[in-house]
């Protein structure tokens, strides 16, 4: 055990647990163990298990949404901007969004920090909508069913089947370009 890392290599491995083995496995053994390296190569690093795991989250958040969209929002097109977002949705690392889901469900901070994602992920996505449909509600309903699709294959115990989430993706965006939406009833 006497590799060198890099902050980074912390927050990969962090998320790679979260993906293999859930939150009930995220130790800091378990991101040593995998590291190769002893826990005082991460105190070198991180002052303690909460400061990691609160910059973990950080890191998260903006690799996995705030880089995605500001690079989504350069995009002019929004049929193209929903496809890539689309696309990276689907190529999230669903099993650790799916641990730091059922982590939100027991700590404040992290449920906090999930809202926020979830939020950002949604007004990005009804944004771009809402530029085809130009109808707030209709807008409002496609970026929810994005978001809801996404999420609950997170949540899903079944095999995972990445084709057929792609397919209904594909399903999702040609109602858009359809006019599926016009039928949306109004909500209260």
């Amino acid at each position: 055990m006497a590799s060198v890392v890099s902050r980074e290599s912390y927050f990969a491995t962090g998320l790679d647990v979260l993906s293999d083995l859930g939150y009930g496995g995220f130790k800091l053994a378990e991101v040593c163990g995998r590291l190769g390296v002893t826990t005082g190569s991460f105190y070198h690093y991180f002052d303690s298990w909460p400061t990691y795991t609160k910059e973990l989250l950080a890191h998260w958040t903006e690799e996995r949404t705030v880089q995605v969209i500001e690079a989504v929002r350069a995009e002019p097109d929004p049929h193209r901007r929903i496809d890539t977002l689309i696309q990276a949705g689907l190529g999230l690392p669903h099993g650790a969004e799916a641990a730091i889901r059922v982590w939100s469900s027991l700590d404040p901070h992290v449920h906090s920090v999930q809202a926020a994602v979830d939020q950002q992920r949604f007004d990005v996505m009804y944004q771009s909508a809402f530029e085809i449909l130009q109808h707030k509600r209709q807008a409002q309903l496609f970026a929810a069913w994005a978001v809801y699709l996404l999420v609950g294959y997170e949540q899903a115990t079944l095999p995972r089947d990445a084709a057929g989430l792609k397919w209904i993706s594909g399903r999702l965006r040609d109602a858009l370009d359809s006019g599926d939406f016009a039928s949306v009833p109004e909500g209260d």
